[in-house]
């Protein structure tokens, strides 16, 4: 036994069946799952995910708050192993401020968004109420002005480089952060906010010889491309353009789930009071900083709208034309359908190990499958040496996978229980970062060093900066500082 026949179990329950005729079916529906426990919706949410009859379903799913759309969304990639799998966090580093953006949300965002313009295969979308608040940019006005740009093709670099400028690219010596461009020769570099690594355009003339993804602190490429899209930043190139809900966004075909609707719409509301008053502040000063710290890497949003934003009473009433899935502890109005699992969450042994055993063996002779997860499986092997230790012979299946919360399902009869939890030890999520601040600090000290100033080698000590150097390593051309010594 392992995950994959864990999983089947749950796509072959009849409860699943259910749901999944229910999400398929041409009118919307409202329906309630009652006594999900631990991280059991997320293996009833990637049981539709994978079930045959909604193979063209996407899935909007929205959580009580950002970590734990983070934790879902860990847990959901996990078990799905998903590549259209999206976190979908808010725009702005502060819930209070609605001009100060995280360049890296903008950019999960923008991804995001890109995917589901395409088309093509089916999505999940994680994400949570200060995020639904925000409108996004209308379909057609992000397909229009995406940036092609392909292999073999033959470029108007100048006109290329004005059209970056008009979306508001800047020019730097080297790209470390969103929204940066470099010439230098025949190499052209991009940070879309599309993408998490920038991209590298190799020039033959004024034909596309190569485009790569590399790192920009080590300047390495990692893959070779075909095509690549350039996106700029849709929460400030697109102010002045007409914005929609990210409900309104979707494809039609599209279920959404929620974790707990009155949890959400209190959220909203509280949004709908900050930006009110963040509006008032804003007339009062006149437009000046309200933020006052010194941060070189701010991004700012210039014209703050309250048509930028969904009112709670709007979310309530798109939900509505869509199929809805509501997980929570309590439903809201409406409810066409009650689907009833019997799932319980992982008790707590506080690392009492005979306490664990017992356990398991109670429920091992209730014919229970017991499933052990862990990250990292040299946890699993601890575990198992422990129980040899303890002289407890129970048969269980290891699972090197994390998810965020163990539980248990009487139904199917499975136990399903985290090492983490075990050991109570603080299980953290994980979010991809498209823009890393300590990267783009290494690269930005390095642009802003002239020749003649004096560096330090962590094996050679000091030196005077003589400037970039391009030299081969394992067949490759990569930019190396050089350094000049006395000796």
């Amino acid at each position: 036994m392992n995950l994959s026949v864990l999983l089947q179990d749950f796509k072959n329950d009849p409860r699943i069946f259910s749901l999944a005729d229910r999400i398929t079916m041409s009118a919307p529906s409202h329906t309630f799952l009652k006594d999900l426990h631990g991280s059991a919706s997320q293996f009833v949410v990637t049981a539709i995910f994978q079930h045959e009859s909604c193979a063209q379903i996407n899935h909007l799913v929205v959580l009580n708050d950002a970590e734990e759309a983070a934790y879902f969304h860990n847990t959901l990639e996990n078990l799905t192993g998903a590549l259209d799998l999206f976190y979908f966090p808010a725009s702005f580093k502060n819930k209070k401020n609605f001009k100060l953006l995280n360049s890296s949300h903008v950019m999960l965002r923008t991804e995001a968004l890109t995917r589901l313009s395409a088309g093509g295969n089916k999505k999940i979308i994680i994400t949570y109420p200060e995020a639904l608040f925000e409108k996004v940019v209308l379909p057609n006005t992000l397909s229009e002005n995406i940036i092609r740009i392909k292999s073999n093709d033959s470029l108007n670099v100048d006109k290329l480089l004005g059209q970056f400028v008009d979306y508001g690219f800047t020019r730097t010596d080297f790209v470390y952060e969103p929204g940066q461009f470099a010439v230098r020769g025949g190499i052209l570099d991009i940070y879309s906010f599309g993408n998490e690594k920038p991209y590298r355009v190799e020039l033959f003339g004024n034909e596309v010889d190569s485009i790569r993804v590399f790192d920009p602190e080590t300047q390495l490429s990692e893959r070779k491309l075909l095509q690549v899209t350039i996106i700029p930043n849709i929460e400030t190139q697109f102010e002045s353009g007409e914005k929609i809900s990210l409900l309104e966004f979707l494809p039609e075909n599209t279920a959404v789930w929620v974790q707990d609707w009155d949890v959400v719409r209190e959220k909203i509301e509280v949004q709908e009071e900050d930006l009110h008053f963040f509006l008032e502040l804003m007339r009062e000063t006149e437009g000046k900083k309200i933020n006052s710290r010194d941060d070189d890497d701010k991004v700012e949003k210039e014209n703050i709208q309250e048509s930028d934003f969904i009112k709670a009473v709007d979310i309530e009433k798109l939900l509505k034309q869509r199929h809805l899935v509501e997980f929570g502890y309590r439903p809201s109005e409406g409810v066409s359908l009650e689907i009833v699992f019997a799932t319980r969450e992982q008790p707590a042994f506080n690392r009492q190990f005979e306490m664990l055993i017992r356990d398991l063996k109670e429920k091992e002779a209730k014919k229970y499958s017991i499933y052990l997860f862990a990250e990292n499986p040299r946890q699993l092997e601890r575990l198992h040496s422990i129980f040899v230790d303890l002289k407890a012979d129970i048969p269980l299946t290891p699972v090197p996978v994390s998810i965020h919360e163990g539980f248990i399902d009487d139904d199917l009869k499975v136990v399903c229980y985290t090492d983490h939890q075990i050991f109570q030890r603080y299980h953290k999520y994980k979010v991809k970062q498209a823009y890393n601040k300590s990267k783009a600090l290494t690269i930005r000290t390095l642009r802003e060093l002239q020749p003649g100033d004096y560096v330090t080698h962590i094996d050679h000590g000091v030196g005077v900066y003589s400037g970039l150097q391009k030299l081969e390593a394992n067949g490759k051309l990569q930019e190396a500082v050089r350094i000049i010594y006395k000796d």
